[in-house]
């Protein structure tokens, strides 16, 4: 079973109570997980977060928890995140509603588990959740692994962040100290250029977009469909982009939230 390392508890604010699985010591890392949920890839991610030191913190959003990545799973979970108030899934200019609860629970682990701050890391669907969260100033580490909302159907959704005006300025004053790690495929059209554009237009040099070849001839041969950098597409050989971005991430984890490294 994915999670039988975790503990599951329930965490409520303001009248919405989710579960929530945690595992590890040390400062919190809140891993949101991509549609259709917690699946075995995104536990294996958090399950690394563990190993350098971190509380891997996963709230359960929708779909079934340990529950593996399949299509009529994806379905199953998509179509309620889409009609839920708790998502913004079309509207641009606005922040998901879920990202106060999803703030809570940052300041509720943070208080619990000390450190000199928090982690998050959000995936597709939830990827902008991460953005979002880093108006706290709890939040050393955001981390946006192709941020997926609002859809990208329009000019307007494409450079859209998923962030209301007041939470991309907050999030832009807080940067360089907290700058945002971002993730992507080049050719996928669920995280669209224009989006990681728009971000560097907002937040400057304090934006790292990690853009993985994914155009057809590509030297690793990722295909052009591929979508879900930390779990479903992660090729995890040394030397592999994808492998790189992976390193990248947990190295910004623990520089920021345990320490540099010890040499050797």
């Amino acid at each position: 079973m994915p999670l039988s390392d975790y503990v599951e508890e329930a965490f409520a604010h303001d009248g919405r109570e989710r579960r929530v699985f945690r595992r590890g010591t040390g400062p919190a890392v809140v891993v949101i997980a991509e549609i259709p949920g917690i699946t075995p890839a995104v536990v294996a991610f958090a399950d690394r977060v563990v190993g350098m030191g971190c509380t891997a913190v996963l709230p359960h959003l929708f779909g079934t928890p340990g529950g593996a990545m399949s299509v009529p799973d994806t379905l199953r979970s998509l179509v309620p995140a889409c009609v839920s108030r708790e998502f913004t899934i079309m509207a641009t200019g606005r922040t998901s509603p879920v990202v106060e609860w999803l703030r809570a629970l940052g300041r509720h682990e943070h208080e619990r588990c000390g450190g000199p701050g928090i982690g998050v890391v959000g995936m597709c669907f939830t990827g902008g959740f991460a953005l979002g969260m880093a108006v706290d100033q709890r939040v050393l580490a955001p981390v946006a692994s192709q941020p997926s909302l609002p859809f990208a159907l329009t000019a307007a959704q494409k450079r859209d962040v998923g962030l209301s005006a007041e939470d991309l300025a907050a999030v832009a004053a807080r940067t360089p100290d907290a700058g945002v790690l971002g993730l992507r495929f080049t050719c996928d059209r669920l995280c669209p250029d224009e989006r990681f554009a728009r971000l560097g237009d907002e937040l400057g040099d304090a934006f790292v977009g990690v853009e993985i070849d994914s155009s057809p001839g590509n030297p690793h041969g990722i295909p052009r469909n591929a979508h879900s950098v930390l779990t479903e597409h992660l090729v995890d050989e040394p030397g592999h982009p994808t492998r790189a971005a992976l390193d990248r991430v947990l190295d910004l984890l623990r520089t920021r939230l345990v320490g540099p490294a010890e040499p050797g």
